[in-house]
Order: structure tokens, then sequence, then C-alpha cells
């Protein structure tokens, strides 16, 4: 499989099973998809099909180049993964481990932001802090499932984890204490809203945590219409010297400034750009995922703007980079010399399975996004999973059980989506959420528009 696409004056054409690239003249390009099914055509057959527009000698070099990296297997490769995907299925299913875990430390939020997923903190349920001893048998759980897995994700996600910032640190305590003789190391991530951040947590974030997520929508008038305090009052004001503060302090690593923007602001480019005129270089802006009856909720009318600001922000990066101003934009983060392994490539998160969220009480669901939905209940950490049914439709949940991901050229990259918004669209895991989808493929074309501007010019 192919894909083929024009992007800021580029040629690009990406082989969608080998995973290269090619960034090619006007020649090649037509030629490629030509012979796409008719390597063996002689230059005056391919002459006369690409309208006599080239001559004969400019077609006779290009095939010859096409013809060259088809042997290389760099171009018109087959379908390697499919096969693969039975024993991966197969052996998901036999022997689950698990090697992340999203902790609710606080099912409640100092916030009312309007497109919260987490209805202010709840979850659809009762508010709630993870109490210690359910947060130690959570690390048990994790610890006790992971195999022979060293690394081991833990996420302190809210509603806002700082309400309970204590358990945090003596969870944090006790994870570390336990490394050495499980032969386990622990990655502690906080998601925070800012407003309790301070200096006391910053520092300890500082120390123990691997990764820090600031949320912030972008532009003042933006945030404070999506992220109100209870009273109504933005709090853009209050946590944008907090943020600031936090990513100098971490020499602008490991942390991301992480939005979401909405029907709102569709020119989110702006919001992107505003937050790294602020001085962060770590920032991921997302679409927001909402019941379409929701005024906030992103439309297919959207689309042609959305995608365009994908074009406007790509154009920007890389002329930001080019004057030395380092701009990371998570979206546009992609690997087209190692990248993710087989099996993220075909499972991506692994929610259900490798990936799990543990309420304040204690019990698993296969993600943050399924916390409250009494379906996906799977089970508790203090007893398990008592749901393996479900367990096992999420150990099959990949790229090839999805019917809308098989001719997709961006499978390999977003890994099937996510299944909370294939569920939350469609009402089934292995469906897939529209619009996410357009998106997905444009963010998949600029970051490779990205890195053939970057490195134009490098071989001369």
């Amino acid at each position: 499989m192919i894909h083929q696409y024009k992007n800021n004056g580029y040629n690009i054409v990406l082989d969608v099973y080998s995973g290269a690239v090619h960034v090619v003249d006007d020649v090649t390009y037509e030629l490629i998809s030509i012979m796409e099914n008719n390597i063996d055509l002689s230059d005056e057959e391919l002459y006369e099909k690409t309208g006599q527009k080239f001559s004969v000698e400019e077609i006779s070099e290009a095939a010859e180049e096409i013809r060259e990296l088809k042997k290389a297997e760099k171009l018109y490769t087959s379908d390697g993964y499919e096969p693969y995907v039975r024993d991966f299925v197969k052996n998901r299913h036999i022997d689950p481990v698990v090697k992340a875990m999203c902790l609710h430390i606080a099912h409640d939020c100092n916030l009312r932001c309007k497109y919260c997923f987490a209805e202010e903190g709840e979850y659809h349920g009762r508010r709630a802090l993870m109490s210690f001893e359910v947060g130690k048998a959570a690390l048990d759980y994790l610890v006790e499932h992971s195999g022979n897995r060293v690394n081991l994700e833990v996420d302190f996600f809210g509603g806002e984890p700082l309400m309970n910032f204590d358990v945090v640190k003596k969870l944090v305590e006790y994870g570390r204490s336990i490394e050495e003789e499980k032969n386990k190391k622990f990655r502690f991530t906080l998601t925070t809203n800012g407003m309790l951040l301070n200096d006391e947590v910053l520092e300890f974030a500082n120390k123990e945590c691997g990764n820090l997520v600031l949320s912030i929508d972008g532009r003042k008038e933006v945030h404070d219409r999506m992220r109100p305090l209870a009273g109504g009052q933005g709090s853009y004001d209050m946590i944008l010297p907090k943020f600031k503060k936090a990513a100098e302090s971490r020499n602008q690593t490991n942390y991301y400034v992480r939005g979401t923007y909405t029907h709102y602001n569709t020119d989110f480019a702006r919001d992107v750009l505003h937050l790294h005129d602020l001085g962060f270089e770590q920032i991921s802006v997302e679409p927001v995922v909402a019941d379409p009856k929701e005024d906030y909720a992103l439309k297919e009318s959207d689309l042609p703007v959305l995608l365009e600001q994908y074009d406007i922000l790509a154009r920007e990066v890389i002329k930001r980079l080019k004057e030395g101003r380092f701009i990371n934009f998570f979206h546009f983060m992609i690997d087209l010399e190692g990248g993710p392994c087989v099996a993220k490539r075909l499972s991506g998160c692994g929610s259900g399975g490798e990936y799990l969220a543990v309420t304040p009480w204690g019990d698993i669901y296969p993600c943050h996004q399924f916390v409250g939905e009494e379906e996906f209940l799977m089970g508790n950490v203090f007893e398990g999973i008592k749901n393996t049914t479900l367990r096992d439709d999420f150990s099959k949940c990949n790229v090839y059980s999805k019917p809308e991901c098989k001719d997709c050229f961006a499978k390999f990259y977003c890994s099937g989506g996510c299944a909370a918004n294939s569920y939350h669209s469609t009402g089934n895991i292995n469906g897939n959420y529209k619009i996410g989808c357009d998106l997905e493929r444009k963010r998949v074309e600029c970051a490779i528009m990205i890195k053939a501007a970057l490195s134009d010019g490098e071989d001369e």
C-alpha cells in the first residue's frame, strides 16, 4: 500500500508497510501511482500514460529508480504485520501483562471545565479521594501482573490529583521502597490543572515525576471560557505564572502543556503558537471529544478549517525551528527510522490489558475515559480482574479488528485510534471516530512533511 500527497511544495510518497518515505520530483510522483500494479510497463507505455508530459529520458530514469526501490522493499511492499497479529493477540490473551496504570487519586476538582468527561471529577459517581491503602494495593497489583517488565508507568490523575497530594507523596515513597526488591522501576506522571501547584509540589514533581502534564487551553479568552472556577471566574491568570515556572524548572523537558480545542476555537493553531510565544516548548493541544449535541463539540462542517489549521501550524513549526526556536508539538512527533515496536503499532495504548485505570475505591476500568460506565467495570485491585470477557475483548482490539482501518495509510501511526473515542462515537471499541480519523491522517501528513522540510538540503 502506498499513500501519495502534496504538501507545502513537496511531493511525498509513504510506503505504508515498510514505513519508507520518499520525497520525489513530479515525474516520479506520477509514475509511482501508474506503476504500482504495472511495474514492467515499457518507457514508451509510461510516456503515453503520463500524457507525454515528460520526456522519455526522464521517464526511463524515474522508472528505473522506482523498480530499484521495489527491489529494496522500500516501495510497494506487502503486509508483513497481519500474520503477526494472530500470535500477538493469542499471547495477550494467554499471558496478559500490565505495564501502566492511571490512578484516579481524586474524584474531585476545583475547576468546572465545560468539556470535562469526568463530570467535574465525579466520573458519573460520587466525589472521593483515594486512600493510601487503595493506592498501595493498586501499585502491588501492577507489580504482581507486570511479568518480566522492569519499567512501569503510573499516572496520578483526577479530577485534580493535587487535592490529594499527601497520598500522592506516600504512594511514590512506597513505590520507591519496593523497586529494588521487586526489580521494578516506576515512572510517575502528575497531571494537574495548576490551581494548587506551589513550590513544594514542584520540588516534589521535579524529583519524583518523570513527566508533568499542565492543563491550559491556549489564549486567555479560550482557556477561561472552557476552564472556569466554580464561581465562573477564569483560571488562566492564576495558573500561567506557575506553569511557566514549572517548565523552566524542568529545563523545558519532561513536561507538556496540554490543551483542548473545541468548536469555539477552530483556529487552534493560534493557541499552540500563543503557548510557544509564552515560552513553552513542549505543547499538546488536542481535539475535544464530546456528545454532538454539546454546543462546543466539533462538527463535520469544522473539518476543512481544522485541516487547514494543521497545515498552517506545520509551516510555522518549520519556520520557528529553522530560526532556532525549538518547539515540539505532540501530534507532529513521528519517528521515521525506528518508531514504536510492532505490538504498539498494532494496538496503541493497550487499554484494558497493558494499561488500566483505578478509581479511588479500587475499581479497575480499561482506561480513564471508561471510568464510571458500569458495563466497563473489570474488577478491583483487591480481587483482580473479574470480567475476563471484557479484558479479552480489549486484547483483541487492534488495527486488524477495525474494518475501517484496513485501507488507511495512517493505521500504524495511530494504531487504530482511541478505543474510548471509538466506543463513544459508534458504540463499539472496534469502530472508528470519523472526525478523529480525518484529523489524525492530516497530522501524520504534516508530521512527515515537516521531516522532509527540515532535512531538505542536508545532503547537498
